[in-house]
């Protein structure tokens, strides 16, 4: 039995390499950390901006990657396992994880901050140009 995909349609064409894209990331799915996303409306006339601020308590800027690899935003920590303490107890556990975003083709990571364990990253949404060019047609007898 063959699977029918979303992106199967002869009207969506080279779409296939966003199709594993969208694959990848809903196998990766873990709830850990979570996340907000918000727009942050420009001023009159201006472009919104869009801003993902994910809760990771406990991590440093040093454990932290934010990268841009194609059309994804990935966003990394790993935390080194303490050796030196003697824990009676350890309920708040080194952990590393990996979270990806898909980015719409244009979108811009503008910068990223670590304040009070939450890490706040901002990108850019441009407006799309509205473009329209003429196809010539070649005649052929």
């Amino acid at each position: 039995m063959t699977r029918m995909s979303t992106f199967s349609s002869p009207l969506l064409l080279g779409f296939d390499t966003m199709e594993k894209t969208l694959e990848r990331v809903a196998k990766s799915a873990d709830g850990y950390p979570p996340y907000n996303i918000e727009r942050i409306r420009g001023a009159e006339g201006g472009t919104d901006k869009l801003r993902i601020t994910l809760a990771v308590a406990g991590f440093s800027d040093e454990e932290l990657d934010v990268s841009t690899e194609e059309s994804q935003l990935i966003v990394r920590g790993r935390q080194a396992d303490d050796t030196e303490r003697e824990f009676l107890h350890r309920g708040i556990a080194a952990r590393q994880f990996q979270r990806t975003f898909v980015l719409a083709e244009g979108m811009r990571v503008t910068g990223a901050e670590l304040k009070n364990g939450l890490l706040s990253i901002d990108l850019d949404r441009p407006q799309p140009e509205k473009l329209v060019r003429k196809i010539n047609i070649s005649v052929r007898d």
